[in-house]
């Protein structure tokens, strides 16, 4: 069984966010991770191989800072790494991401192709599924169990009030949802063992496409901080006293109503 996950490096979910003087993220300091749901995917592929048998390639877009996130992958039990690296895609959105994800996966023979809910930085939740639109494959999203016999997949998403079980015919693709499984920790064997395995690298070039084709949908100008939240307000009296100085201050000070 061939399983293609989908990696991104996101920043550590508990660094301090920083702007630039023109409004653009400074991540001059701050610590790159794998981005926590697409380590979720990752483990469930490696489980799947070490089930059926197989390979796991990992692939992810970004710069060479990449590489770390990708030898933990390799460190973890994934088999190979590619790595698309191209200056022009700095500005990638969503779409972006998954135009330039379905080219490379195009010329790999897979099963399943295995990705995270969302990314913790921008969390548009898009590009598995512009990806199985792109690839034409069905496609099931924040799964929380599943399992692979026969040529399908089973899986368990949790819904209000239940769990829904969808079954699809392979190749498809799958979200991770928290909960999947539990990550392991890479031995230390397998880190050092990852930092001399080779990482592929391609361009966007390599892959067929032009820059006008990978021109994003959507462009983020600047980012700023949301206002600091004021404190709130202690109310006393009887309730027609707090319930008509509610009111009040909703009209006049607020003007919400």
């Amino acid at each position: 069984m061939n399983i293609v996950v989908c990696m991104k490096q996101t920043f550590d979910s508990e660094a301090r966010i920083r702007l630039s003087d023109g409004g653009n993220i400074d991540d001059s300091s701050v610590l790159f991770i794998v981005n926590p749901y697409d380590e979720y995917a990752l483990e469930e592929a490696i489980r799947l191989k070490e089930k059926n048998g197989g390979e796991v390639t990992v692939v992810t877009i970004g710069g060479q800072t990449a590489t770390k996130a990708l030898q933990h992958c390799l460190a973890m039990g994934a088999d190979h790494a590619i790595l698309v690296n191209d200056p022009h895609l700095r500005a990638a959105d969503g779409h972006t991401y998954a135009l330039v994800l379905s080219h490379v996966i195009k010329s790999m023979a897979y099963d399943l192709i295995m990705c995270g809910r969302e990314s913790i930085d921008a969390g548009d939740c898009q590009v598995h599924t512009r990806l199985a639109v792109l690839l034409d494959l069905p496609q099931v999203n924040v799964v929380s169990a599943l399992s692979i016999e026969d040529g399908k997949a089973e899986a368990k998403r949790d819904i209000d009030g239940g769990t829904e079980i969808i079954e699809v015919d392979l190749p498809a693709i799958f979200s991770a949802q928290k909960g999947l499984n539990e990550v392991r920790y890479p031995p230390m064997r397998r880190i050092r063992l990852a930092k001399k395995m080779a990482i592929k690298t391609v361009c966007v070039a390599d892959l067929g496409l032009s820059e006008e084709d990978i021109s994003p949908f959507s462009i983020i100008e600047d980012f700023t901080f949301p206002k600091q939240r004021q404190p709130g307000r202690l109310l006393t009296g009887d309730i027609s006293e707090m319930v008509s100085e509610t009111i009040s201050y909703l009209r006049e000070d607020v003007k919400v109503i």
